[in-house]
């Protein structure tokens, strides 16, 4: 790979930068791995360069790796290799607000804010085409990775020559999104192990219109149509083998005046779409999880426009 020549010149480059990315919900229900949301939930991430060191606050600050294996640190080098420069002596500072292994895209925002970090204490010499693809590379994911850098709601599909297409879908500004967070996670792989090699033709049809109808509706902002078009056959069913739950919190949702309702990303956390009586909806979710005995949190957000952003530079 040829040098890139620096956005800036050697004695122009930052000496810290800080980034924040926010937390995305996958598949919105029918779009199984090609649809993605950002939510205004986010995760900070500084890097300085001199004294080595990683410091982790918030989720994960009892767990995640503090060495070169830690996924924020991992996207770091490989935004420096990448440009063919040796990592220097770099302080890492994450601040996490994004539950892990919850499907709101811990593990997408981690890649995502290490590399806009590390591109922007180079002088930021990539633009987002070139990140993107870098992201998918680490991260196999582009329906999180994608709203993760671009923000918003975003289409992303792999062509045949491996390149991520991506689409940005309007989203009515009124729309907000209640969570329920279980205490337990739901590692990707886990819940990737119980979906089959095959669908039926029925199934396939089944979420091929509400995908398209789940587009249209936000689009054009027929959020009446949400509670058919946020429906699927391909992966929460086979899910609801790991947690049984989901169908009783569904219901709760639905019931309490969710326009949708489904399972965020591969689990374990619930996303209804709201407009109007959040409140409501949070309370019922919160009570069929205690009837369920089921320990975790309420959050109560809203989709935003706004990807990774570079809010700091010194």
């Amino acid at each position: 790979m040829s040098q890139r020549e620096p956005a800036l010149s050697a004695s122009e480059f930052p000496r810290a930068v800080e980034v924040r990315v926010p937390a995305t919900s996958a598949n919105l229900g029918p779009g199984f791995d090609c649809l993605g949301m950002a939510l205004d939930l986010w995760n900070t991430v500084r890097l300085e360069r001199g004294q080595g060191g990683i410091t982790i606050m918030g989720q994960g600050a009892d767990y995640l790796r503090r060495k070169e294996g830690n996924l924020v640190y991992r996207a770091v080098a490989r935004l420096f290799r990448h440009l063919d420069q040796e990592v220097p002596a770099l302080a890492l500072s994450c601040h996490n607000a994004i539950p892990l292994t919850r499907g709101l895209g811990s593990s997408a925002a981690a890649v995502v804010g290490g590399l806009v970090a590390a591109n922007a204490l180079c002088g930021t010499p990539l633009g987002q085409d070139e990140l993107l693809k870098l992201a998918c590379e680490m991260e196999a994911h582009p329906d999180n990775v994608t709203p993760a850098l671009l923000g918003g709601c975003q289409i992303a599909v792999v062509a045949e020559d491996g390149v991520v297409v991506t689409s940005r879908v309007a989203l009515p500004g009124e729309l907000r999104a209640v969570l329920f967070v279980p205490a337990f996670p739901m590692p990707t792989a886990k819940a990737r192990a119980v979906l089959g090699d095959t669908v039926t033709r029925q199934d396939a049809v089944f979420n091929i219109g509400r995908a398209a109808l789940l587009v249209n509706a936000l689009a054009t902002g027929r959020l009446e149509l949400l509670e058919i078009a946020t429906q699927d056959r391909l992966h929460q069913p086979q899910r609801e083998s790991i947690f049984p739950q989901m169908r009783l919190l569904f219901r709760a949702a639905r019931q309490a005046g969710a326009l949708g309702v489904f399972l965020s990303g591969a689990g374990s956390s619930i996303l209804a779409l709201t407009n109007g009586r959040e409140m409501t909806v949070a309370y019922e979710l919160a009570e069929e999880a205690r009837k369920a005995s089921l320990e975790g949190e309420i959050i109560i957000t809203k989709p935003v426009q706004q990807g990774a952003t570079v809010t700091a530079v010194e």
